[in-house]
């Protein structure tokens, strides 16, 4: 029981002289903190504009841009190209594997466009 008590009481030595510590150096870290803040760079609408992911929604019908941009192709695409890209998304967004049945209905629709050879 007395070994108990002596941890304990160790534990709380640690904990005051910890207190104690963070205690003094509080002051100068609130300073390092807030010079630190200063120098972030801003963050504003401009540094997300020039992402590489496309902005707006799905069309309500189907257009050949629409059906290249879901599909990361070239509108002139080739039926091999076309096949390669719905694999490769496909295997990223496919239901069976935690993917959106949205999503997957879109890149086929796209697929199926870009075969069909319909023009938007």
């Amino acid at each position: 029981m007395s070994t108990g008590l002596i941890v304990a009481g160790l534990g709380l030595a640690a904990l005051g002289f910890a207190g104690k510590y963070a205690l003094r150096a509080a002051p100068t870290m609130s300073q390092k903190m807030s010079e630190a803040v200063k120098t972030l760079p801003k963050i504003d609408n401009q540094m997300f504009s020039s992402s590489k992911y496309y902005k707006g929604g799905f069309e309500p019908k189907m257009t050949k841009r629409e059906a290249s941009l879901i599909l990361g192709i070239s509108p002139a695409a080739n039926k091999n190209k076309v096949k390669e890209a719905h694999k490769r998304i496909m295997s990223l967004n496919h239901p069976d594997r935690g993917g959106s049945p949205y999503l997957a209905a879109k890149i086929n629709e796209a697929k199926d466009y870009m075969e069909s050879g319909r023009q938007g």
